[in-house]
C-alpha cells in the first residue's frame, strides 16, 4: 500500500542520529494512519540555548495544526510536538464528526402520516 502522507524532518545547524528520525516517521505514520485528512508531516529542529527547539505543522485536507517545544534533547522535544499535534487534530477531528450529529440532532426529520 502507498503512503498517503509525507514526513519531511529539517535540521538546522543540528545533528539528528537516524534513530531520532525513525521515531519521528514511525509516530507520523501512526498519525496519519489515524487521521487520514492529514497529508503532509513538517518537523524543524533548531538548537535553542542549552537545549533544542522542534517545530512542527500538520496540513492536509481542511487541517492545520502548528505547535512548538523545547527540551534538553531532540527526541524529547519531537515526541512533545508530535504529542500536542495528536491533541490539535483529535480537537479538530472531533469537531467535524460531532458537529454533523449535533446538527442532524438538532432539527430530526418530520414525521409523515
Amino acid at each position: 500500500m502507498a503512503e498517503s502522507h509525507s514526513v519531511v524532518v529539517h535540521a538546522k545547524d543540528v545533528e539528528i542520529d537516524d534513530r531520532v528520525r525513525d521515531v519521528i516517521e514511525r509516530r507520523c505514520g501512526q498519525l496519519a494512519g489515524e487521521f487520514p485528512e492529514v497529508v503532509r508531516f513538517e518537523l524543524t529542529v533548531t538548537e535553542d540555548g542549552a537545549g533544542y527547539a522542534v517545530n512542527g505543522h500538520a496540513t492536509g485536507k481542511n487541517t492545520d495544526a502548528a505547535t512548538r517545544a523545547v527540551a534538553s534533547e531532540p527526541g524529547p522535544a519531537a515526541d512533545q510536538v508530535l504529542d500536542r499535534i495528536e491533541r490539535q487534530l483529535r480537537k479538530l477531528h472531533d469537531k467535524r464528526i460531532f458537529a454533523q450529529r449535533r446538527e442532524a440532532q438538532r432539527d430530526p426529520p418530520k414525521r409523515r402520516s
